[in-house]
């Protein structure tokens, strides 16, 4: 059994097996790093890291369509609720779940989570996901934190990590952070959709490779491979 890894631009991602297809924080309307548009998608699980609007995105509207069971944390999974969406589960962070396509724990990021209209968003979360035999940890948007040193307990496959700076980790930190995660695989996200968050994935990369034992991989969106 395999996942295959699509990378959408920013840090929207889709995973997908033999039976299921995950979105993880599925934000296409106004990402200047898209080529697919909402309707391209047809998920039946979604996951949203937190509220802000680069990673909330489009989740209302593909949920409406799809009929889609959206993951998040209790706040944000109350917040889509009143906006329409009839299939959510709430977490929160340390807990996990397992769900038809595999495990899900919700994991500490340090950041910020505001929903669109200004609500409370919660605490924001990055996402370790177990799937058809693969270990996939999502950071979602966080600064570097040592609570990242148990992660290397869990094998992961693939790390999907911030690099922008600014409203993340940048670059040096993210190597340190792969450094305590013990990754086999790592993809760098989460820069260069604005200038703000500018940032050279191949010097990036060389860090990586240079550095850790982990392979790197930096990609455009769509993008794919197969874990």
């Amino acid at each position: 059994m395999t996942v295959k890894y699509i990378y959408h631009g920013h840090m929207n991602s889709e995973l997908r097996s033999s039976r299921y297809t995950v979105l993880i924080d599925p934000f296409f309307t106004d990402n200047p790093q898209a080529k697919i548009n909402q309707n391209a998608v047809n998920p039946d699980f979604i996951l949203v890291s937190h509220g802000h609007g680069d990673h909330v995105g489009d989740t209302i509207a593909i949920a409406e369509r799809t009929g889609a069971l959206v993951v998040a944390n209790f706040e944000v999974a109350n917040w889509l609720s009143a906006h329409g969406v009839k299939n959510v589960h709430a977490m929160h962070i340390g807990g996990a779940y397992t769900f038809p396509f595999g495990w899900v724990k919700l994991t500490i990021a340090h950041h910020g989570s505001s929903l669109p209209d200004g609500s409370y968003g919660g605490q924001p979360a990055g996402f370790l996901i177990k799937m058809e035999g693969t270990t996939i940890y999502y950071a979602g948007d966080t600064a570097l934190t040592y609570d990242m040193v148990w992660l290397a307990d869990e094998n992961v496959d693939l790390a999907v990590l911030p690099i922008g700076d600014n409203f993340t980790m940048g670059p040096e930190d993210a190597v340190k952070a792969i450094k305590l995660i013990k990754p086999k695989l790592v993809v760098p996200t989460h820069y260069n959709t604005w200038p703000v968050i500018a940032q050279d994935p191949d010097r990036f990369k060389a860090m990586v490779e240079a550095e850790t034992d982990a392979t790197c991989r930096v990609m455009l969106a769509e993008d794919h491979f197969t874990l």
